[in-house]
């Protein structure tokens, strides 16, 4: 069945979600978790006289590792084999679903897990959603948490 189970979480209540049913997930069948992070750190027009990037990378990466290492601390607590992974895009082209399918692949997982907001119409085509688009790249069964 599903012995590697890679969550993906941002620190949001809705990916807290997604954590606690991989955990759970995990114990029952006697399998392992990883958890992912995205730090995206390609952002645009960074030529301007008053920012310094490496400042708000550093803190980017910061919270990165400060959040998965309570999601392992969580998850370790609950009895789970957990690992944590900090993934960082620092180039333009993979997007952040692409990129936890990269990292389902190499680990290897037999299923992701990601929450998902569930928002519709207007705020979903501007907010977009990241679950949505490993849903439709996956190349393996993906588990969505609806966050409450």
């Amino acid at each position: 069945m599903y012995q590697n189970i890679l969550v993906a979480i941002d620190g949001s209540h809705t990916s807290q979600i997604a954590l606690q049913e991989a955990i759970k997930l995990s114990k029952a069948l006697q399998g392992r978790l990883l958890i992912v992070h995205i730090v995206d750190t390609v952002i645009f027009n960074w030529e301007g006289a008053y920012v310094d990037p490496s400042t708000i990378w550093d803190a980017m990466i910061k919270e990165g590792e400060e959040i998965l290492q309570r999601a392992k601390s969580e998850a370790e607590a609950e009895g789970a084999k957990a690992e944590t992974k900090l993934i960082k895009i620092d180039m333009l082209g993979p997007r952040v679903p692409e990129v936890i399918e990269e990292a389902s692949r190499n680990w290897p997982a037999d299923l992701i897990v990601i929450g998902t907001h569930g928002r519709r119409g207007i705020s979903r085509i501007f907010l977009g959603s990241v679950a949505e688009g490993v849903v439709r790249v996956a190349s393996k069964p993906v588990l969505l948490i609806r966050g409450e």
